[in-house]
């Protein structure tokens, strides 16, 4: 084949349709959600996690009904809540993120918990109550004229964040944006709703995936009610863990293999008794093969991406071009690199002959 033409093919991959690492199962059986998450352990890999609005999709559209259990749960422990962004992929960093608190901030109290953050005039962040008080908010556009709109409707944080979700991208979300210029121009004369909020909530498998996709007319963070169930709707509510629902489940389809190799040497590992070293690409697919490389025990794990000289470009062993990346640095190319992910998510290149760990797809 003529190279001009290998190419021509290669950059045609980068509009096909994306290639799931998991897969949701709808179980009909109604359980207990103990029940259930022993269920989908024995025969597939854990009760549903959702990492963003695509998976909530595929979960609405794979059955008839809707409210099922999921594999989130609430440990009911007050003084272990963690911050988290609304948008999927932002990390909370306290180290960063301390000098946008206001004094005495963040003072949440145990007997009306203060678990929403909005912005003040100062520019500094005060914690709130996410529904007694309704505040106007900000919305983040991953795409579109402009970035961050301001939305002068008053309401409550869960509504605030279901409309940007759905008339916009997510509410505004990660200290990066925060610090932008065009942010810093936005009108912020009122106190309004950011998208950071802190919780007990975690997932049954272990994932540390921030989204949530709760009702915003319904939800409250009762004791009683410590697992969570999807809704009619398609957002989510919790319901005491004794009640019996159907249930999700999903099936892995990534596994991180614990013995160092080479890249070729993991590239036939994979082929030879699962499917392929793992190829990402999308910010999706991406916060998926993240947790599996913080399992590792070597510093990097090996992906399925190899550089060509010939060719002077990157791809994956799926024969796509690498039209998303996560590079952390510049680096310049040499023959013999390969791609390996750093535990934090990061890309780096690194000489094929080099021993690794490495994740398969299945």
């Amino acid at each position: 084949m003529q190279w001009s033409l290998f190419v021509l093919l290669l950059m045609g991959q980068c509009s096909f349709s994306t290639c799931h690492l998991y897969e949701y199962h709808f179980i009909q059986e109604a359980k207990t959600w103990e029940e259930a998450r022993g269920y989908c352990r024995q025969h597939f890999t854990a009760l549903a996690t959702v990492s963003d609005m695509r998976d909530v999709e595929r979960l609405t559209n794979s059955s008839q009904t809707t409210d099922a259990w999921i594999g989130l749960h609430s440990i009911n422990e007050k003084m272990i809540k963690e911050w988290h962004w609304s948008l999927p992929g932002e990390k909370y960093y306290p180290t960063e993120c301390a000098p946008k608190w206001g004094s005495t901030e963040p003072n949440n109290r145990d007997d009306d918990p203060e678990n929403c953050v909005a912005i003040k005039p100062s520019q500094k962040w005060h914690d709130f109550h996410c529904s007694k008080t309704p505040k106007r908010f900000i919305c983040y556009n991953a795409t579109g004229p402009h970035t961050y709109v301001v939305i002068d409707k008053p309401m409550k944080w869960l509504q605030a964040q279901s409309y940007c979700r759905t008339h916009h991208t997510d509410l505004i979300s990660g200290i990066t944006h925060i610090n932008s210029t065009e942010f810093k121009n936005q009108d912020v004369s009122l106190d309004s709703w950011i998208g950071l909020f802190r919780e007990i909530w975690s997932w049954s498998d272990g994932k540390n995936f921030s989204f949530r996709n709760w009702d915003p007319d319904s939800f409250e963070d009762e004791a009683s009610k410590t697992c969570a169930t999807t809704t009619p709707n398609g957002t989510w509510n919790s319901d005491e863990c004794t009640e019996e629902k159907p249930f999700y489940c999903y099936d892995d389809k990534v596994i991180l293999i614990k013995e160092s190799k080479t890249w070729d040497e993991a590239l036939t590992y994979c082929r030879e008794k699962h499917h392929d070293l793992v190829s990402i690409t999308d910010r999706h697919q991406q916060r998926w093969v993240q947790e599996r490389a913080k399992m590792a025990d070597t510093e990097f794990v090996w992906l399925g991406m190899h550089y060509t000289c010939t060719l002077d470009l990157w791809f994956w062993v799926i024969n796509r071009m690498v039209c998303y990346h996560n590079w952390a640095t510049d680096e310049l190319e040499e023959c013999g690199m390969a791609a390996v992910m750093e535990r934090d998510g990061k890309w780096y290149k690194k000489a094929d002959n080099e021993k690794f760990q490495f994740i398969c797809a299945i």
